[in-house]
């Protein structure tokens, strides 16, 4: 079997690569077998970007020769490097000929300074990488962020990367994850990382170590859609505070729950307004989020099957020390437990029943649970209320607390702890938070988990905010620490 990827002969280029006439419209690299170019928009970069691409080839038959031709003048004294990535294979066996570089100059010399490093993802498990590739780039001191980098590179799946054939001066440096794979970083949808001062580069740079943090986004009214209850207004970014304002007569009875930092917002819509559940009624609300206010018009009709509903959405066993939680649908206003039953054993119990501080949804059961016991719950109609409605039929919930022998412990002892609280997270291998404490101390203890493979993750909460701020590349705002601990931590029962 062939494993030989394709080898580099010669291109239409003259040998020394200099002086290259910036009137040139194409490039040609020829091989010593057929080739094909794999994913192209996605392996080839080129520095700095030609904008007026026309064609490159081969596209879809293979070929001997790779030929990029474009519609625009070369800049002058300039060095231009084509990077293909993992792009170039064989035709036969596909072998990968890995990250060719072609480069020329329109002066008398090629540029021949390079930085390295490695880039890596703060909140993902050391060596994990990156669900989409990680661009690294540099900027001129007066570029348009906007605009693709002056350099750019591509991290391997190890977070290496290398910007090669770079000229002497001061450059911004940014690395972010390419989703969308326009090579331009996209504030709010993409991970991002950079250094807040600019590279002077005098000679080569290697060893250079980064990371990316999710972003912030700009706060921006997105959509309103019906749901049960009423209206869902949908922001982008995580305002900490949002008014909402009826300014049209139709809409006078409503109510407005917003979480800080949520970038959802309800409003109830109640009974003594003046809309159907036929047609579509016209309406206007204003809205202010953390200052940027704004009217929409939005079009409203009542439904009238809009219940209030309960569910037990945390499964019929009952883990160890743990409070029994009902969900419901819509914000709940106040409860009535007095008019509830808890029994065991046809054997009534004390407890107690509280709606959530932390979401305004669930109703939290405090009580003497003991391992091994079934319970069962009743609430009776009209028990529950919401701003509008109330819950029209009653519910039974049966459930049983689970025994300790089935779920396991974790102690975990940190040492130079963060000074300021800190979030600190059993994660999955994927990232995903399994469970979470919010503490400053050094000693954590988390009882009654699933047996499963965990990772630890710390969040600071350097401001002391309760939340955990993200990057801002356009005010050059770093995220709030984050450390992630590659040590698997095995639970079992």
């Amino acid at each position: 079997k062939d494993t030989t990827p394709p080898k580099f002969l010669k291109s239409n280029i003259d040998t020394s690569r200099v002086n290259v006439p910036t009137s040139t419209r194409e490039l040609r690299l020829y091989f010593d077998e057929y080739i094909n170019l794999k994913e192209t928009n996605k392996n080839l970069i080129i520095s700095p970007p030609i904008k007026k691409i026309k064609k490159i080839i081969p596209s879809n038959l293979a070929n001997k020769y790779i030929s990029i031709t474009w519609d625009e003048d070369l800049q002058e004294n300039t060095t231009y490097n084509f990077n293909f990535g993992n792009a170039i294979v064989d035709n036969n066996e596909g072998n990968v000929l890995p990250y060719f570089n072609f480069a020329f100059s329109t002066g008398k010399e090629l540029d021949n300074l390079y930085i390295s490093g490695t880039i890596t993802d703060a909140l993902l498990i050391p060596g994990k990488p990156s669900k989409h590739g990680i661009v690294v780039g540099l900027y001129a001191d007066s570029a348009d962020f906007k605009q693709k980098p002056n350099y750019i590179a591509k991290a391997d799946e190890d977070g290496y990367f290398e910007l090669n054939y770079l000229s002497k001066g001061k450059y911004s440096i940014i690395a972010f994850e390419d989703e969308n794979e326009n090579s331009v970083y996209d504030a709010g949808k993409e991970k991002v990382g950079f250094l807040k001062d600019k590279i002077d580069l005098s000679q080569n740079l290697s060893g250079l170590k980064m990371k990316i943090y999710p972003s912030e986004k700009n706060i921006r009214y997105k959509e309103t859609t019906p749901v049960s209850g009423g209206m869902l207004m949908v922001f982008e970014g995580n305002p900490k505070k949002v008014e909402v304002k009826s300014i049209s007569n139709e809409l006078t009875d409503y109510q407005v729950t917003h979480a800080e930092k949520s970038d959802s917002v309800m409003v109830w819509v109640g009974k003594q307004n003046a809309l159907n559940n036929r047609t579509l009624t016209p309406l206007k609300i204003s809205y202010n989020a953390d200052g940027k206010e704004d009217t929409i018009s939005v079009s409203y009709k009542t439904n009238e099957k809009d219940e209030l509903t309960l569910a037990n959405s945390k499964g019929g066993q009952l883990p160890p020390e743990k409070d029994f939680v009902i969900t419901a649908n819509m914000a709940l206003k106040e409860i009535n437990p007095a008019l509830w039953a808890l029994k065991s054993d046809s054997i009534s119990q004390k407890f107690e029943a509280r709606i959530s501080e932390k979401n305004p949804k669930e109703i939290i059961i405090s009580s003497d649970f003991k391992a091994g016991k079934k319970y069962s719950l009743s609430i009776p109609k009209g028990s529950v209320q919401g701003y509008y409605f109330q819950n029209p039929k009653a519910y039974i919930f049966n459930f049983e607390a689970d025994k300790a022998e089935n779920y396991g412990s974790l102690t975990l002892k940190i040492e130079n702890q963060p000074k300021s609280y800190f979030w600190i997270q059993l994660i999955d291998s994927e990232g995903n938070i399994k469970y979470a404490q919010y503490t400053n101390k050094n000693e954590i203890r988390f009882m009654s988990l699933d047996p499963a493979t965990y990772y630890a993750r710390i969040l600071v909460d350097n401001n002391g905010n309760k939340y955990w701020d993200k990057a801002n590349f356009s005010e050059q705002k770093f995220a709030e620490e984050a450390f992630v601990f590659e040590k698997k931590l095995e639970v079992r029962k």
